[in-house]
């Protein structure tokens, strides 16, 4: 299975402690280069920046093809731009994108699409996490994660998790 990620599920996960849930997942996942650039640039540095550097499974890819990367920051972030770049160049079988608008571009382009909060109901769905409700406690009050209670109220209710 091909994985791609951007930047914004690497720094949630490493910063709440469960970016392995990836590998334990998918494997190897792909990340373009502005996503190391974007780890690196933080200040100070972001957490996951030392395991980007040092995981195995983690591999940082330049986009072969700068054309269609230039085409999508017209509309995204250059990070978003090379992720999804990436994924089309390698026909990725997932891409890890939390940006809604991000996620409608790359739908657009047939790219099937997954967020953190997908990435924890389906860790929990094979048993790889106790319970989703901690860790996206943990997501909204340390890592700055930010979603409408309506979405967190909809992830709850998927993993059996309700109040």
């Amino acid at each position: 299975m091909i994985v791609v990620s951007d930047t914004s599920p690497i720094i949630g996960l490493a910063a709440v402690g469960y970016l392995d849930l990836l590998r334990e997942l998918y494997g190897t996942v792909l990340l373009p280069t502005a996503v190391l650039e974007e780890l690196t640039a933080a200040e100070p540095p972001a957490p996951a920046l030392r395991e980007v550097q040092t995981a195995d499974w983690l591999r940082v890819l330049g986009v072969r093809e700068p054309a269609l990367t230039a085409a999508l920051e017209l509309e995204l972030d250059r990070g978003e731009a090379e992720a999804i770049a990436l994924a089309v160049e390698h026909e990725a079988d997932l891409l890890l994108l939390d940006e809604r608008k991000a996620r409608v571009v790359a739908r657009r382009l047939g790219r099937p699409v997954i967020g953190v909060l997908g990435v924890l109901v389906e860790a929990k769905r094979r048993q790889l996490l106790p319970a989703v409700r901690p860790v996206l406690d943990e997501l909204l009050t340390r890592a700055g994660f930010r979603i409408s209670e309506s979405l967190r109220a909809r992830v709850l209710q998927e993993t059996g998790e309700t109040d």
